[in-house]
């Protein structure tokens, strides 16, 4: 949403930010410097749990925006934001890239007044959520757009006490908390021994959870920021990307870093068409992994897309 938010305020909207404090949200909105109001904080696994947050995220949002005359509400997977919008009668867009999200998107999608995706998916798949008639496709990634103007800096390198002669791995853990995502992913310890064992290899892991981050902190042979960080720089400079989720992964592929995904869950139209092209490749054996520096004959050319077209695509809602 960043350059959505640039752009907007360059077209002389006044724009508002609200986030929930969850995994890195908050200290990555400070990184970059966005204004924001924190509401709420994520209510843990379950549908149970889930619904219930919702309902008191929802409602919190609900009580910030009242009074304050919003003409649009734009969420990325967010049913707090189009909740609370149908509550106040106002306006709203929702953005997703991954189709299988089940819970969220029978929300979202009979709220919201315009669904903003890739023209990877199929509109059919999203029919059966209330999307018909909504649907407004972009080409590319979301990832191509957001990283359009990134140019990546080395400063992160010497935070992490990262050298540049040695081979990197970047890699993100699984999203345990989600409800796509209900099993555990034993090819991801896996990879953890892979790159523990292999000589030279430094491996930058990202927790999302602060369970997680312990588990991997009593791990030894592994770097675990404890804050937010210039993970974008990170990944430009890595020589590959291991990632259980997706958004990791894409920005990779936007960034022409060599990537793996181990997702076990549904993979989506996005994957599917990456792993087609070729841009993204799936693991399926820990022994598989190309630790080779950058000389990689799997690194491509950088895509950059112009945000207007996010921008206009969300706010013809």
């Amino acid at each position: 949403m960043r350059p959505v938010i640039a752009a907007l305020r360059a077209r002389g909207a006044h724009v508002e930010v609200t986030a929930r404090d969850f995994a890195q949200t908050l200290p990555l909105l400070e990184r970059f410097g966005i204004d924001h109001t924190a509401v709420g904080a994520h209510a843990g696994r379950g549908l149970a749990g889930k619904a219930l947050g919702l309902a008191r995220r929802s409602a919190a949002l609900g009580r910030w925006a009242r009074g304050r005359r919003f003409d649009l509400a734009l969420g990325h997977g967010s049913n707090d934001v189009t909740v609370a919008a149908a509550a106040l009668g106002v306006p709203s867009a929702t953005m997703f890239d991954y189709e299988w999200a089940r819970a969220q998107h029978t929300v979202n999608c009979r709220l919201a007044r315009a669904v903003v995706v890739p023209d990877a998916i199929p509109v059919q798949r999203l029919y059966r959520y209330g999307a018909r008639g909504k649907i407004h496709a972009y080409p590319g990634l979301k990832e191509e757009y957001y990283l359009a103007d990134f140019e990546p800096g080395s400063a992160v390198l010497a935070e992490l006490g990262l050298r540049a002669d040695r081979p990197l791995a970047v890699v993100r853990t699984p999203p345990a908390l989600s409800l796509y995502h209900r099993f555990e992913n034993p090819l991801f310890a896996r990879v953890l021994e892979r790159l523990a064992a292999a000589p030279g290899v430094q491996a930058v892991v990202f927790p999302r959870t602060v369970q997680q981050r312990a588990e991997l902190s009593r791990t030894p042979g592994f770097v675990v920021p404890e804050r937010a960080v210039d993970a974008q720089s990170l990944i430009a400079h890595a020589d590959v990307v291991i990632s259980a989720g997706g958004t990791m992964n894409r920005e990779a592929v936007a960034l022409g870093t060599p990537v793996y995904t181990i997702f076990e869950g549904r993979l989506g139209a996005v994957d599917e068409a990456l792993l087609a092209q070729g841009r993204l490749r799936r693991l399926q054996d820990a022994g598989d992994l190309d630790l080779a520096r950058r000389a990689s004959p799997h690194r491509t050319e950088r895509v950059r897309r112009d945000p207007a077209v996010l921008v206009d695509a969300l706010c013809r809602s």
